[in-house]
């Protein structure tokens, strides 16, 4: 509710700002550079009422809008000047390029003019917008929710460090205990439990920010804590080692407090992931036009090959660790899985012929278009498991569970790299192809996986 609010307040505040710098670009452009009297005529008033309209989906996928509680000054101007830029490039060759000018020069100054303009009127209103927001937020309990994992010595000074930040924006709901000698921070904040409770902590506090007061150095139980409370949503925070401190993994972005490396949730950055989605949902709908005589072949296929329905539908987990039916066409027998869950194998005899043939080409996976149009999954990413078998990888690897904070993919890198898993140690090699990929998530790594995915299709050298 709360990021609604300054949400609809900035953008009401953009689209006030684009209009009243289109007016003033047309008041500027008729009397200085054309040398005119002013009027007013309905291209004014169309440039006043639509191209804010223009301005604030630029700034949509942009992501300007996105996080809104943690914008701050520096970046509000880095975003302003990057929007801006590219905006009025797009402006340029779309309206200004066909207006008839006494000489090319005039073209340099009515850019230059829309430019300074625009920019100027947006960032001043949006640096307000910011420090309302800031004083807003540093103000009592209104800061991010904030936790403390541990209690030691070390614990105590990064509290009061932050604490003594002249831009604290944390708003600290106690700790939890790591060991039974770290509760030295409950002369300053309330005990909320162990790290069995962590789960219970965060879910019933609204926790925003986790600040994990353990060395680095104990790598096995910082990999635990993380992965239990890494949701994709909650920032979280641990003390730098020397070697992340020279690596220049961590993240700044004030002068202030304690330093601390900060876990970024997604390296995707916001316009990229607004645009595979897009990619998402075009290139499926064209791929179940375009590709509809393949899937009639491979339904006539499939329904001659054995009995049973044409289309196969399981539970498998997606984004947030939420269950969907995954869309298949069927390439085994009928009860094949009567003893329970079995991953298919070498020379499966419960895989009929023609699906023997669909799994090399990857056709049995083209039905999941669908499923990405429902907005379950993607083009490319992890590949999404069942239940009773993610149970199994995450005793043995717990960060299996950062795969589920994304939507899964059609392909995937660990798909391209490994092909189909045959027991729980193949799913874990595949894995770890998936967890460096959301490491460096990028639309060319996207672009690239389904180059090779395509390769492997025409060539059906899948596994």
């Amino acid at each position: 509710m709360k990021d609604r609010f300054w949400i609809a307040l900035l953008f009401s505040m953009d689209f006030i700002t684009a209009g009243t710098s289109w007016g003033l670009f047309f008041y500027i452009r008729q009397v200085y550079i054309e040398r005119k009297s002013f009027h007013i005529d309905h291209n004014f008033w169309l440039g006043v009422l639509l191209l804010p309209i223009f301005w604030l989906l630029f700034y949509l996928l942009q992501g300007t809008y996105h996080e809104i509680r943690r914008l701050f000054r520096l970046k509000v101007l880095t975003l302003s000047l990057a929007a801006t830029f590219f905006g009025t490039l797009v402006l340029f060759f779309t309206l200004l390029l066909d207006d008839q000018v006494r000489s090319y020069q005039n073209y340099y100054q009515l850019t230059i003019w829309l430019f300074i303009i625009h920019l100027s009127l947006t960032s001043l209103g949006r640096l307000i917008f910011t420090t309302i927001l800031i004083n807003y937020i540093k103000a009592a309990g209104r800061g991010f929710k904030t936790l403390i994992v541990g209690g030691n010595d070390r614990a105590i000074e990064i509290y009061q460090e932050l604490l003594a930040a002249p831009k604290m924006i944390n708003d600290f709901v106690g700790f939890i205990q790591v060991n039974g000698r770290d509760n030295l921070l409950s002369v300053h904040l309330p005990h909320l439990g162990k790290v069995r409770d962590i789960d219970t902590v965060l879910n019933t506090l609204g926790v925003e920010e986790v600040i994990i007061a353990i060395e680095s150095s104990d790598h096995d139980r910082l990999q635990n804590i993380i992965s239990r409370i890494d949701d994709g949503k909650i920032r979280i925070k641990v003390l730098p080692d020397m070697y992340s401190i020279l690596a220049g993994s961590i993240e700044m972005t004030n002068i202030y407090g304690a330093l601390l490396i900060e876990i970024n949730p997604d390296v995707m950055p916001f316009w990229q992931r607004t645009i595979k989605r897009m990619i998402d949902i075009i290139f499926s709908a064209l791929a179940l036009v375009c590709l509809l005589p393949v899937f009639i072949f491979s339904a006539i296929a499939v329904k001659l090959s054995s009995p049973g329905a044409v289309f196969y539908l399981q539970d498998r987990v997606g984004k947030g660790g939420k269950s969907f039916k995954i869309i298949k066409f069927r390439t085994m027998y009928l009860d094949a899985e009567s003893s329970g869950p079995q991953l298919s194998t070498s020379g499966d005899p419960r895989i009929t012929p023609i699906g023997r043939f669909m799994r090399k080409t990857r056709l049995d996976e083209f039905p999941q278009f669908f499923n990405v149009l429902m907005g379950q999954m993607s083009l490319v990413g992890p590949r999404p498991e069942r239940q009773f078998y993610i149970d199994q990888i995450i005793e043995i690897e717990p960060q299996y569970i950062h795969l589920t904070r994304v939507r899964p993919g059609i392909t995937s890198w660990g798909q391209v790299k490994f092909g189909y898993a045959e027991n729980v140690d193949q799913m874990l090699q595949r894995m770890k192809f998936d967890l460096i990929y959301m490491k460096n998530r990028s639309l060319a790594l996207d672009l690239k996986i389904m180059f090779y995915t395509l390769i492997i299709v025409f060539k059906a050298q899948g596994k």
